[in-house]
């Protein structure tokens, strides 16, 4: 990250720019042209726009529809490239129907961060991040953005400790700075404190863990908080175009799933661009995520995080629902806890993307706990085209939770694991997780 952004604050414009504010200004910056056009040069070059992809609607479930979404990106407020008052117009002409703001929160605004800067190693030296000012810029261009029923724009930040991890919080009127490094207990002490006349806090906001193991400390091997497992909801396996499965395997680590569920945590998996350019929401083959919402807002939005419905992919357009039935029980969705011992699960697969994936041969993989990667049960061979239906044995002495991977055999997983596993294959989708829990 670097501290770029303090030459710039003083440019920025200090309303969100529209389409037709940019093109009529005088003087219109490339920028504008860019991010706002039909197409960024990315996309133009690829030859591929915003895709419309499949039906919102599953053909599994009732009352809830598919939006897209990017909850990951960033803006010249801290390391990012681009104007934060073009990045919401630019994800919605990409299709997106949610899309979030997180700028880095590092030690840049603690009053301790001069000081701390002569005596911290080089890691956390230089961090360019989030100011209140900048803070309130966000909410402001949140807001502007942010239209029901139509388009969700969210504020939030992301939480950047150089050695131990990132996370991303969302739905907070507050942001946080890294305020003891290398320790993960303050930042989770803060989500559950309300803010006060003398201390802010971020009661009431939801979290999640970025990157996986890019940063050695690992969240200090997911260091594990019941009293806000409900709060801490995503687990980001696809970032940019990096699957994380593996992250780490190379060097001796377990994975990154592995380590955070069996950690205790009970989070969904999201797939992210983190953006840093200025052509977000747009480029092909990066993370997104697919949220099933009763209603398209920010509570709908939030309401459908707290309860894991929710799908990681690499594309656009993309729909994935998927039900488990115990035997005897009722189908019930990803993010839902299984009320069983052992026994038989039916597990049924809504996918679909557009008439061109039609009979396209995937495999859904069924992934359970493992000491250093995760045991796959089954994998199922499928075209894609009418719901899969198949079953899988289920025993809670193996392990609490079970989620399905869905992979291209014809193409390769460019970060690999053990030898001969079927995480090799390439990534095209995760569900969020199901937790098998009898009491």
């Amino acid at each position: 990250m670097c501290d770029d952004h303090h030459h710039h604050a003083g440019t920025l414009p200090t309303r969100p720019l529209t389409r037709r504010t940019a093109v009529a200004g005088a003087g219109a910056s490339l920028l504008v042209a860019q991010a706002l056009g039909n197409h960024t040069p990315a996309v133009a070059a690829s030859g591929t726009g915003a895709a419309r992809g499949a039906s919102r609607q599953s053909r599994l479930t009732r009352g809830t529809r598919l939006v897209h979404a990017d909850l990951h990106n960033h803006t010249l407020l801290s390391d990012g490239d681009g104007d934060p008052a073009l990045a919401f117009d630019s994800m919605r002409s990409a299709g997106l129907d949610v899309a979030a703001l997180t700028d880095h929160a590092t030690i840049s605004d603690n009053l301790l961060g001069d000081v701390l800067a002569g005596i911290l190693p080089q890691e956390y030296r230089q961090l360019g991040g989030l100011t209140r000012s900048g803070w309130k810029r966000t909410g402001e261009y949140a807001d502007a953005a942010n239209h029901d029923g139509d388009f969700t724009a969210i504020r939030g930040f992301e939480w950047s400790e150089p050695l131990i991890g990132h996370v991303n919080v969302w739905f907070t009127e507050h942001y946080v700075d890294v305020l003891q490094a290398g320790l993960m207990q303050p930042l989770l002490d803060w989500l559950r404190r309300k803010p006060g006349l003398v201390l802010d806090g971020g009661a009431g906001g939801i979290a999640g863990f970025n990157h996986p193991g890019r940063e050695p400390g690992r969240f200090q091997e997911f260091h594990y908080d019941p009293r806000v497992r409900d709060r801490m909801v995503s687990l980001e396996l696809f970032n940019r175009r990096d699957d994380y499965l593996f992250e780490g395997y190379a060097d001796g680590k377990s994975s990154p799933l592995v380590a955070c569920l069996n950690a205790g945590w009970r989070t969904g998996i999201t797939g992210v661009t983190d953006e840093h350019g200025t052509d977000w929401g747009h480029p092909e083959g990066k993370g997104r995520t697919g949220l099933w919402v009763k209603d398209h807002s920010r509570a709908g939005v939030k309401r459908a995080m707290l309860n894991r419905r929710f799908f990681a992919t690499r594309t656009s357009g993309l729909r994935v629902d998927a039900t488990a039935t115990p035997k005897g029980g009722k189908p019930a969705r990803m993010g839902s806890v299984l009320r069983m011992r052992r026994g038989t699960v039916k597990i049924q697969l809504d996918l679909a993307r557009d008439r061109s994936w039609r009979g396209r041969p995937l495999t859904v993989q069924v992934l359970r706990p493992g000491t250093e990667v995760p045991e796959v049960v089954k994998v199922k061979e499928f075209e894609v085209g009418p719901v899969l239906t198949f079953r899988v044995n289920v025993d809670v002495a193996d392990g609490d939770w079970m989620l399905l991977r869905i992979a291209d055999p014809t193409q390769r997983n460019e970060t690999p694991g053990p030898a001969g596993h079927p995480g090799n294959d390439l990534g095209i989708a995760y569900t969020s997780p199901w937790w098998i829990d009898p009491s």
